[in-house]
């Protein structure tokens, strides 16, 4: 799969993890839902796609589901990292899409190593930088960083 293909599928999980309800755990008929919809309307994400019938290759659809389903999955063990590296902050104090980068990061780190860390955290701030604030990106650099360092040096 391409690099552009990968951001594409990061943004796409991103917006499925920002969009569904506190307290879902289940993403299936939200997935639905999400690849019927998304591209016809704005949102707080971003812009929807400029042609509404453009498809959406499988691989980046297959990427953005392995995403968060993923983080949905392991989300107490991500979340408990996440406060570990996340000095002075909870995470209820976080931005919801900041969080759900970390998230989105977090997961990558931990459970697809075949992708380095140095590219996770590099995504996850230039995703960062589109969708956040003007802190965004230094705050996930900051927090993914310790996660990546702990992890090498407990040799995960």
């Amino acid at each position: 799969m391409s690099r552009g293909n990968r951001r594409q599928g990061r943004e796409f999980a991103l917006k499925v993890l920002y969009g569904l309800p506190e307290g879902v755990r289940e993403t299936v008929p939200f997935l639905e839902d999400f690849w019927k919809e998304f591209r016809f309307r704005e949102d707080e994400l971003g812009e929807p796609l400029e042609e509404s019938g453009a498809p959406i290759s499988h691989d980046v659809r297959q990427f953005t589901e392995a995403l968060a389903e993923g983080v949905l999955e392991n989300l107490e063990r991500i979340d408990s990292v996440i406060r570990e590296a996340s000095l002075n902050w909870s995470l209820e104090r976080m931005a919801k899409v900041d969080l759900s980068i970390l998230r989105l990061a977090t997961y990558e780190l931990l459970w697809m190593p075949q992708t380095p860390s140095s590219v996770v955290i590099n995504e996850a701030i230039e995703i960062g930088k589109r969708f956040g604030t003007g802190e965004s990106a230094s705050f996930l650099n900051g927090i993914l960083d310790r996660i990546a360092k702990s992890r090498k040096e407990a040799g995960t």
